[in-house]
């Protein structure tokens, strides 16, 4: 759920109101959703409420779960109670719980201390909780002792379940207004996510000045946030604004120092703490093994291809962008996707010490760091040709994997968490597709010892040549980089194969960081281009934590890389083009996108063949052309002639 600062919701509304629309537009986005049905059967003999009961079924998509607790109201509170941080429960409604609890069957009983237990339940919940109940304070007094007992009883009951969840919205008409916490000075449309409640430190700052790079310890990327106004744009040396249109740089931003946490607490490294009011850890979401993630459309996609061969095309058609086209049918959900308007690009700066760098030279990812930062290079001006934003993350340094783990596994677990913020961070601000690229010295070696122990290759067979900056082959940094990776999973040979333990081992925090990158991604329906060892590398760790993940990936060049070749055939990831750019990893996704938006452009704008009912060519739909007659018939005239009575022009 992609709402800032709370994990249990109370919605009131009264009648008609959409509150339930409202509230299961919040978990939309959820991979899965039980739906807790508190409503009583009621007289086989109303067919109204019948309908009512079937237009709310038929609105729940097929993947939600339905809990049934209308035979006892102490089985609402078990069914909280059980849920776990994983899950996502939307409860509607309370009214129709309080029915229930009123019902003579369940009398006589205490209805203050079952309140009670409902309201202790939602409080001490974990799971992501959405609770839909009519709001009766506007009412008017009933004149029935059982309709009085109803307002008393339902009234009793918001009041506590509003006093235990972290957020109130009351809908009217349609309209949300948020009651706890208080409603931002810019109010949220209807049907919008709640503000963040984030604590004010963990706010972004757009005027924070660009960090460089820090020691491990400081681990500086973990209070990076995106701008969400629009950031100084820096003017390259030599170019004025008419020669370049930069790309929006998103800079991070320093936060301050947090709050000790106990010795024993999960997840208690440098860039863990600032990362709690972050939504995904505020619902309280736990990255393992085997999570549900969405998938993309099963149909739409080869609908969308389908669709290609009716175009109004002269040759033979798209060819292997016809992949485009079904990928991108399948992530937007129709037939007729549209190119992708708003791209970001996450680039992703980590460091490996030990052998793993070997040849590489000295402050050289610090330097395309700056580099991305002041609009020059290649990365910077491909996104700025694209109209991309961009944004650079600060990993830590890695540990020499040869030696031990290159990353604690408490921080490993905050570089998963903060990549998935990234990911909802650019989804909130309605990012279409997302371009992951890397610069690092001895991120290669890491993702080929990565593949090593997730695919069981070879590390000769997936390391590319070394290359020094002056263009010359290095041999002895190749032979180098080789017998690290091959000492480190000798020094891993006995320990476990799962992802977690494949990224503290080998990976490092770049790795780590990507990986969550496409977790949120795939979470939250966003695609993402991958290019390069590390973003192949995140894709095969993700397989165990999220087999869905993918599925949202997209890979147009394999760059001449041997190991993102093994990465792509194991994932089944086809590379789009045959180029053999080797632009650094981003840059070339960012320069196949021409390419993939002009495909779509064509799938979406152009018209079906006139022989399938399409439009002619002069854009009009073809005329009516009328026989010829058999025997003698009307004579055409001119456009400038009269027409005399008795004759018609044709």
């Amino acid at each position: 759920m992609s709402v800032d600062g709370w994990h249990t919701l109370l919605v009131l509304g009264g009648i008609r109101s959409g509150k339930s629309e409202f509230a299961e537009s919040l978990v939309a986005d959820a991979p899965t959703v039980r739906y807790v049905a508190t409503a009583p059967a009621g007289d086989p003999e109303d067919t109204e409420w019948a309908a009512r009961l079937a237009a709310h079924r038929a609105r729940r998509p097929g993947s939600w779960s339905t809990e049934e607790t209308a035979a006892d109201p102490g089985r609402l509170v078990e069914v909280i109670a059980a849920a776990g941080p994983n899950d996502t429960l939307l409860v509607d409604d309370l009214g129709g719980w309080v029915t229930v609890l009123l019902d003579p069957v369940h009398q006589p009983a205490d209805d203050t201390a079952t309140i009670a237990e409902l309201a202790a339940a939602v409080r001490s919940s974990t799971a992501r909780l959405v609770l839909v109940s009519p709001e009766v304070g506007l009412s008017l007094v009933p004149t029935t002792p059982l309709g009085r007992a109803f307002t008393d009883a339902l009234g009793a009951t918001n009041r506590a379940v509003a006093d235990a969840c972290d957020a109130v919205t009351l809908v009217v008409a349609g309209q949300t207004a948020w009651l706890k916490p208080a409603t931002p000075a810019t109010p949220a449309p209807a049907h919008a996510v709640p503000p963040a409640a984030a604590p004010p430190e963990a706010a972004p700052s757009h005027a924070a000045a660009p960090q460089t790079a820090a020691p491990r310890a400081a681990a500086p990327w973990t209070t990076a946030a995106p701008s969400q106004a629009a950031p100084d744009q820096v003017t390259p040396a030599g170019l004025g604004a008419a020669d370049l249109t930069l790309p929006e740089v998103l800079t991070p931003a320093a936060a301050p120092a947090p709050a000790p946490a106990a010795p024993d607490a999960p997840g208690t490294g440098d860039w863990a703490a600032p990362t709690m009011a972050l939504p995904m850890i505020a619902t309280g979401l736990v990255i393992q093994p085997g999570m549900e993630l969405p998938m993309p459309d099963d149909y739409t996609g080869p609908q969308a291809v389908d669709r290609l061969a009716t175009l109004d095309i002269s040759g033979a058609g798209l060819g292997v962008l016809e992949q485009v086209v079904g990928f991108a049918a399948a992530t937007q959900g129709t037939s007729t996707p549209r190119p992708w308007d708003s791209v970001r690009v996450l680039l992703i700066r980590g460091d490996h010490e030990g052998g793993a760098s070997a040849g590489a030279t000295p402050g050289a990812s610090a330097r395309r760091a700056r580099q991305a930062r002041a609009g020059r290079g290649a990365l910077a001006r491909l996104a700025a040709e694209n109209r991309a934003g961009l944004q650079i993350v600060e990993a830590p340094v890695s540990a020499p994997m040869e030696d031990g783990p290159a990353l604690p596994a408490d921080e490993v677990e905050a570089a998963l968490r903060y990549g998935w913020r990234l990911a909802e961070q650019a989804a909130d601000a309605g990012v279409q597709l997302l371009v992951l690229a890397a610069c690092g010295a001895g991120a290669e070696a890491a993702a080929a010892a990565v593949l090593a122990a997730t695919a069981g290759a070879e590390a000769p067979t997936v390391l590319g040549r070394v290359i020094t900056e002056q263009g010359e082959i290095d041999d002895t940094a190749w032979m180098v980089r080789c017998a690290t990776v091959r000492d480190a999973l000798h020094r891993t040979r006995r320990s476990a194969r799962e992802a977690k333990d494949v990224l503290a081992e080998l990976g490092g925090g770049d790795i780590a960081l990507a990986t969550g990158v496409l977790l949120g991604a795939t979470a939250r329906k966003v695609p993402v281009l991958l290019d390069g060892p590390v973003g192949t590398a995140a894709a095969m760790v993700s397989r165990d934590l999220a087999g869905q993940a993918r599925h949202w990936c997209l890979l147009p060049d394999h760059g001449g890389r041997p190991g993102v070749r093994l990465a792509a055939d194991v994932l089944g990831l086809t590379p789009l083009v045959d180029l053999r750019l080797d632009l650094g990893e981003g840059a070339t996704a960012l320069a196949a996108l021409p390419l993939l938006r002009s495909a779509l452009t064509l799938a979406a704008t152009l018209p079906a063949h006139p022989s399938l009912g399409g439009p002619d060519d002069d854009g009009d739909e073809p005329d009516f052309a009328e026989p010829e007659p058999a025997g003698p018939g009307p004579t055409t005239v001119g456009a400038d002639e009269p027409v005399s009575p008795g004759r018609r022009a044709d």
